[in-house]
């Protein structure tokens, strides 16, 4: 069938009036020459950032089952699937960004993508361990990003962790004592570390950060390395563009308590 085909113009004119109902797109997925966001603003999003970190991942996905947090349109749940993964599930809190990933699977043929309305807060509802989560570009729109963290290695990171987020201030990172003393010993000075632009700092955005309030916060390189360590997860490579491949470890004081390290507020009455 050529390119000037009738059948072939009138699937992709119907395409394009289904991706043209879904707009805006965030993600400017490909889908058989027919692109989901033509004129982003960030041109072949998020496809080139991908090719920087594409060796973090195993290239054989066969057999492993992958969750993917915060799916947007769907373009990581698709590469993971490309590359072999027998079970995806891809989540979100936008339904339209739901539709939109349903359409770009379908699209490219991969039909066999679950994908369902879910919060990160409320994982443990999947009830299931997945081989890998990916966890990209969520963590600075969370109110409460630690939590997030706790809750996924709590209740579904069974093995690998792909981790994203924004960073500010320093990119070094600095040793930090095991135990930290109120002050400098013999004097009644804090310790100069706190002030060192190099130590765990997560900065917090009280107004909009690129015109978008959701934008939360901002850790430097040592705290978002620091974060994946409290929360049970051991980096194993990166970062490449602020992206981190982990392995789930030993949660760091999870034997000092009966309690779970994710907190479980009691819900008061209905209004």
């Amino acid at each position: 069938m050529s390119e000037r085909d009738p059948a072939l113009t009138a699937d992709r004119e119907a395409l394009r009036s289904e991706i043209e109902a879904l707009a805006p797109w965030f993600h400017n997925i490909d889908l058989g020459g027919v692109h989901t966001a033509p004129d982003h603003f960030l041109g072949d999003y998020p496809n080139f950032k991908f090719e920087r970190f594409a060796t973090l991942l195993p290239a054989d996905l066969s057999g492993k089952t992958v969750l993917d947090i915060g799916c947007n349109a769907g373009f990581y749940s698709i590469e993971m699937k490309r590359r072999g993964a027998e079970r995806v599930v891809g989540i979100d809190s936008d339904e339209r960004y739901l539709d939109q990933a349903r359409l770009a699977s379908r699209a490219l043929g991969f039909d066999g993508i679950e994908f369902r309305k879910l919060s990160v807060y409320d994982v443990g509802a999947l009830g299931e361990r997945f081989d890998l989560v990916i966890f990209m570009g969520v963590l600075y729109h969370l109110r409460h990003p630690l939590l997030a963290l706790d809750l996924i290695r709590e209740h579904v990171a069974k093995d690998m962790l792909l981790f994203q987020s924004l960073q500010q201030g320093a990119k070094e990172v600095m040793e930090v004592p095991e135990d930290h003393p109120f002050y400098v010993e013999g004097t009644l000075d804090p310790p100069a570390y706190f002030d060192d632009p190099r130590y765990p700092k997560m900065h917090f955005i009280e107004k909009q950060f690129a015109h978008d309030w959701t934008n939360w916060w901002a850790p430097n390189r040592a705290c978002a390395e620091a974060m994946l360590r409290a929360s049970g997860f051991a980096i194993e490579g990166g970062p490449i563009d602020e992206v981190y491949l982990c392995r789930t470890a030993e949660i760091p004081f999870a034997t000092w308590s009966d309690q779970p390290m994710a907190a479980y507020p009691a819900k008061g009455p209905a209004a």
